[in-house]
């Protein structure tokens, strides 16, 4: 898949099916949730979402309606996006942590039929506006805590939704499968708004063509593969995500995981231990500044170690990387650094598994860069 694809794999629903039949057993995705990690297969992936896509079919979806998805990174809001799509909706993922009146715009711009979102919190904004979305007639969420005595007439769980769609398989299967047939990688594939800091929001419309051979590209490049790992915790609304989350993980067969919540995603990170990691430049700035501060409070001789060793990584790192010529006597010094403190820092940071980083959206001080060199990343 990374190296040759068939051009017929040229929507999401498709590649879906790919997976599903070519990688089945092989993990997917994985969320943490109440402190223990769930994983789902490409077959379990695939039924999932096949089980959201019968479930909007029941709930009248027609080729062409929109599909606002809101919440933070979970498994079954990136499945609901594929769900639309295998039934010719498109997704619009938003930003989560956006106020009651920023989405009445973005929703009703986007002509929004449609809601999934993640819970109690999401369910409260868009019901307090929904008077004011003539267009909204459905809101589908996924964790049902303290949403037991909502009404429930335009209101629906999730898992209660799948349910439904599958009593309904054998009405709805071959329509949403003579959708996903006819679809071609010039058809929209996901609608994705800006956030608005200079103005209203605008929506960017991609293709499926725009998404997958980039996808392609970037993962044959960065030879991304499917024992790679990822964890998603940046916003399903921003473009990269859609890119690290969606397509590589499409293209590559690679495994997305979800932190339980922004609070334990460092704890998470550790966890899960990545291959495949991007962070804007205050996320690795603030490691760092963790690190030092943590080593002012340690012993001596621990902090002579750490800088003793720190200083040779930044001499010698950035050449092993780079597949320089390095004497014997450096890189046995740097073995015995990697014992000491490259290893067990790495793995404090979540990255003792990094095979591939990735930093952007601003400028990173090159002291922070060369810092992550040295240690290998």
């Amino acid at each position: 898949m990374t190296t040759s694809p068939r051009e017929a794999l040229d929507t999401f629903p498709k590649l879906l099916d790919w997976n599903a039949r070519n990688r089945a057993k092989l993990p997917a995705a994985r969320e943490k949730a109440f402190g223990v990690w769930q994983s789902w297969t490409w077959a379990e992936a695939r039924e999932e979402t096949r089980a959201i896509a019968l479930g909007f079919m029941t709930l009248g979806a027609r080729p062409g309606d929109t599909v606002a998805i809101i919440g933070s990174n979970k498994p079954h809001l990136y499945w609901s996006m594929v769900a639309a799509q295998s039934a010719g909706m498109i997704p619009a993922p938003l930003y989560h942590d956006g106020v009651a009146e920023e989405l009445v715009y973005v929703l009703d711009h986007a002509e929004v039929r449609f809601a999934v979102v993640e819970d109690q919190e999401q369910v409260d904004k868009v019901l307090s506006i929904k008077d004011r979305l003539p267009r909204l007639e459905h809101v589908i969420y996924v964790d049902k805590r303290g949403l037991r005595n909502y009404d429930h007439t335009t209101l629906h769980y999730l898992v209660d939704l799948q349910e439904e769609g599958r009593k309904a398989r054998a009405r709805f299967e071959p329509e949403i499968e003579r959708i996903v047939a006819a679809q071609k990688g010039s058809d929209t594939c996901v609608m994705l708004y800006t956030s608005g800091t200079t103005g209203k929001p605008k929506g960017v419309v991609l293709s499926n063509d725009n998404i997958i051979k980039t996808s392609i590209a970037s993962a044959q490049f960065d030879k991304l593969r499917p024992s790679d790992t990822v964890l998603a915790y940046l916003p399903m609304a921003w473009v990269g995500d859609f890119i690290f989350s969606m397509g590589q993980a499409y293209v590559a067969g690679f495994c997305v995981c979800c932190p339980e919540s922004q609070d334990t995603m460092m704890s998470d990170l550790k966890e899960i231990g990545p291959t495949y990691y991007f962070a804007p430049p205050r996320i690795f700035e603030n490691m760092l500044t963790m690190v030092m501060i943590r080593m002012e409070d340690a012993g001596a001789l621990k902090r002579r170690l750490f800088h003793y060793f720190i200083r040779h990584a930044k001499r010698v790192g950035p050449k092993l990387l780079d597949g320089k010529k390095v004497g014997v006597g450096d890189r046995l010094l740097y073995w015995l650094g990697g014992v000491l403190i490259y290893g067990p820092l790495k793995n404090a940071l979540g990255m003792s598994r990094v095979r591939v980083g990735y930093t952007a959206g601003e400028a990173i001080g090159p002291e922070i860069f060369s810092f992550y060199r040295a240690l290998g990343i």
